[in-house]
């Protein structure tokens, strides 16, 4: 990777993040990348710690004439989401991300980049490797499984910590300050699969693709489409037009928080009932068109025949026990906020659908900064599965981070921010969920912000992160370090 730093200090932080992008570290498979940061940590003489969770400690002695600062608390999450386009060949338990630089950005290959939050990790890295670079005491925790579960934040020992300055890196968007965000809690709804016996007919895929998808909190309030749910109508139409159909299976999207860009049934039907189909398919992509012409001009739903012979199907109920949770569970923006502008409150994204052995399952991502709305969104969904007669479950529930005024950590970074940009910075809550509310939980007495590089399309494989933007962040964070005194 070339590219011309100002800042000879970025060439150190791109390099680790080259170093990590060569390590699998989806969600769950953090047993390398943590072994690695061990490595690391260890190379540099620092204490390293690696707890039962696969969570990383690593502490620097503060620089001479800090001894006596309050310690910081630097955070990230070594994990990433493992996203990419259909036609890539990727396996991401094994293969390295492979990147690419354009022009001020930095991409991948067709997958996603792992920025999120792999900038973090190498910037934790670098300021650990740095001996010229004055800072109080830092303690650098690099947390496991925040992209489904949060489990390294939820399992952490917050008594390993003297710092009670916590800054996040996992912020989206340079000259924010991020002060407050939602809660969340992962509803999986399961169907239990029952099989019918079918005359051997014609099997047809129907598919979507070419849609943007996004992080689930950060672009839910862009109104992107989500391919599940336009699957849910299609399948829906079809059954209101009386076009006989067997189900066989439904399948969309990979994790629950990103909004998910493509989806496919496979389905039967009578050779007569092809064309109307057809039709009604056509009808659905034109009105996707106009509903979405902002959001996803390129929006494609297709119907075509496959190879394959099917002599069983989903039984009727439990066709219509799909179309009834595709089409009737509360999805998208839910409330927004009265107190903060333009500030999403609570939503819900079914970010995943898929036929196992034994069920065909949906994931759904609830979040919410107030946790009355949080609870009330899983009510009104145990009762709507109750009436359709199927299972919920709620799991991985992690707090909001309520905001905290007057808080010492925040006003030093906004006066950092104005002594090196003359202005002062945007003090935001964000949709999204990071990890601060269980730290802050874990750690008694911390206050916290959370800060980073402008990131596009996180989530997705056309993330890629701005490299102008990564130096003045890391200027930032160096300056607010210095500051704490």
């Amino acid at each position: 990777m070339e590219f011309n730093f100002q800042n000879p200090k970025l060439e150190l932080v791109f390099k680790y993040f080259e170093e990590i992008s060569k390590i699998p570290r989806g969600s769950g498979n953090e047993k390398e990348i943590s072994d690695y940061l061990v490595k690391e940590g260890r190379r540099l003489n620092l204490e390293t710690i690696q707890d039962e969770t696969l969570n990383v400690i690593i502490k620097k002695e503060a620089s001479p004439g800090y001894e006596n600062a309050p310690g910081v608390i630097l955070q990230g999450h070594m994990d990433m989401v493992c996203e990419k386009n259909k036609d890539v060949e990727h396996d991401f338990t094994k293969d390295p991300i492979k990147l690419q630089v354009k022009g001020n950005y930095l991409y991948a290959d067709g997958t996603t980049l792992g920025a999120d939050n792999g900038i973090a990790v190498a910037m934790g890295l670098a300021l650990l490797a740095c001996d010229d670079v004055p800072t109080p005491k830092l303690e650098v925790l690099f947390t496991v499984n925040e992209e489904i579960s949060m489990e390294g934040a939820m399992n952490l020992d917050g008594s390993l910590f003297d710092g009670r300055y916590i800054i996040n890196l996992d912020s989206e968007e340079e000259g924010r300050i991020t002060v407050s965000c939602a809660g969340g809690v992962t509803a999986i709804v399961n169907i239990p699969k029952e099989l019918k016996d079918i005359d051997k007919k014609q099997a047809y895929v129907i598919s979507i693709k070419g849609l943007k998808g996004g992080h689930s909190g950060i672009e839910i309030d862009k109104e992107r489409a989500n391919s599940n749910l336009l699957m849910g109508r299609i399948l829906n139409k079809l059954s209101n037009s009386n076009i006989k159909y067997d189900l066989i299976s439904i399948s969309g999207g990979l994790k629950n928080n990103a909004i998910p860009r493509e989806a496919e049934a496979i389905v039967t039907l009578d050779s007569n009932d092809e064309k109307n189909a057809k039709e009604v398919i056509e009808s659905m992509l034109e009105i996707f068109k106009n509903e979405f012409k902002t959001s996803d001009p390129s929006i494609v739903v297709e119907m075509h025949k496959i190879d394959e012979v099917h002599e069983r199907a989903l039984s009727e109920q439990v066709q219509d026990k799909v179309i009834k949770v595709l089409n009737l569970m509360p999805r998208n923006i839910q409330t927004m906020s009265a107190d903060i502008e333009g500030l999403v409150e609570s939503s819900t994204n079914l970010g995943v659908v898929v036929t196992e052995n034994e069920n065909i399952k949906f994931e759904f991502a609830t979040r919410s900064s107030v946790k009355s709305l949080k609870d009330d969104l899983n009510d009104r969904m145990k009762l709507l599965c109750d009436a359709i007669g199927v299972e919920l479950i709620l799991e991985d529930d992690y707090p909001e981070w309520e905001y905290k005024k007057d808080s010492k950590l925040e006003q030093i970074c906004v006066d950092t921010y104005k002594e090196l940009n003359g202005k002062n910075p945007e003090i935001v809550a964000i949709h999204a969920g990071l990890e601060c509310g269980l730290l802050l939980d874990a750690i008694q007495g911390a206050q916290a912000v959370s800060i980073g590089p402008n990131l596009f399309d996180v989530h997705t494989p056309d993330e890629h992160i701005d490299i102008l933007s990564t130096e003045r962040t890391w200027d930032f964070l160096v300056n607010i370090l210095a500051n704490i005194k």
